[in-house]
C-alpha cells in the first residue's frame, strides 16, 4: 500500500475545509458582529501500517473570540460591548448570543436585532420600550432610560471558555453551557452609539488562502507522483503468474 498516497489526498481533504472556511470569512468581513471560524487540526495515527503513517483529519471548527474593532455611529440603539460579554436574544430555540449591538425599535416597543430577534435582558426575559418616549440612553451597564425613566436594563453574558459554540445565522452563536450574567461592570460594560463589526482580518485571511492553495496544489502533485511511481512499477514487474 502506498501510505504516500493516502497521506497527501488526507492533506488535500483537510485543506479543502480550511479553503471553505476562509472563504466564508471573507464573505463575512463585512457582517456585523460576525466572528471568524477556524479549523483545528490533528494527525489521525494509522495501525494498518508496519510502520507508523500520520495522516491529517478533517479538521474540528471553532469560533473565534476575537473582538472586533468598534465604530461609532451616533445611532442611540447602536450599542458595542466593552470587555469579553456578549449580548442575548431569543431565538427559536433558546437564547443565541451575539457581539452585534445594531439593534432596533418595533411599532410595539420591543428591542429587536437586525434580524428581528427580541434582545434579552438578565433574567431572559425581552426588553420593550416606550415607542412614544423618544430616544433612550443606554448606560455603561446597559441600563435604559428614557426621560426619567428606566425602561429596562440590555442582559450581558459571559461565555466560558470550555463551552463549546455553534453558529446561529450571520452573528449568533449558541453555547453548549448557559451564558452567566455579568454582574462586575468594572472592565465590562457598553457604549451608546457604537457598533461593533467583524473580527475578520482580510489581509491576513487572503494570505491564508493564498497559502492553502499553494499546499494544495502540492499535495496534487504529491499524488500524482505517486500514481505514476505505482503505474512504473506494475508495468516493469509485469502481471503476477
Amino acid at each position: 500500500m502506498q501510505s504516500s498516497l493516502y497521506v497527501a489526498l488526507s492533506a488535500q481533504v483537510a485543506m479543502e475545509k480550511r479553503l471553505n472556511t476562509i472563504a466564508n470569512n471573507v464573505a463575512n468581513m463585512n457582517t456585523g458582529g460576525f466572528r471568524a471560524d477556524e479549523v483545528k487540526f490533528e494527525e489521525i495515527l494509522s495501525l494498518a501500517a508496519k510502520e507508523n503513517v500520520s495522516f491529517a483529519s478533517s479538521g474540528q471548527n471553532f469560533v473565534s473570540r476575537r473582538t472586533g474593532p468598534v465604530v461609532k455611529t451616533d445611532n442611540p440603539l447602536d450599542v458595542a460591548i466593552q470587555g469579553e460579554a456578549w449580548f442575548a436574544f431569543n431565538g427559536p430555540n433558546g437564547a443565541v448570543y451575539t457581539r452585534d449591538g445594531r439593534f432596533k425599535m418595533n411599532e410595539n416597543g420591543d428591542l429587536l436585532t437586525v434580524e428581528g430577534y427580541q434582545v434579552l435582558d438578565a433574567g431572559g426575559a425581552p426588553i420593550a420600550l416606550d415607542p412614544m418616549a423618544g430616544s433612550p440612553t443606554i448606560g455603561h451597564d446597559g441600563t435604559i432610560m428614557q426621560g426619567t425613566n428606566q425602561v429596562g436594563a440590555i442582559g450581558l453574558f459571559n461565555l466560558r471558555n470550555d463551552s463549546r459554540l455553534t453558529r446561529f445565522g450571520n452573528s449568533g452563536v449558541m453555547s453548549s453551557i448557559p451564558g452567566e450574567v455579568v454582574q462586575d461592570f468594572n472592565s465590562t460594560g457598553v457604549q451608546q452609539g457604537f457598533s461593533e463589526g467583524s473580527n475578520v482580518n482580510p489581509v491576513l485571511e487572503m494570505t491564508k488562502m493564498i497559502a492553502v492553495q499553494r499546499n494544495f496544489d502540492s499535495a496534487a502533485t504529491s499524488i500524482q507522483e505517486s500514481e505514476s511511481t505505482f503505474m512504473d512499477a506494475i508495468r516493469t514487474l509485469g502481471p503476477s503468474s
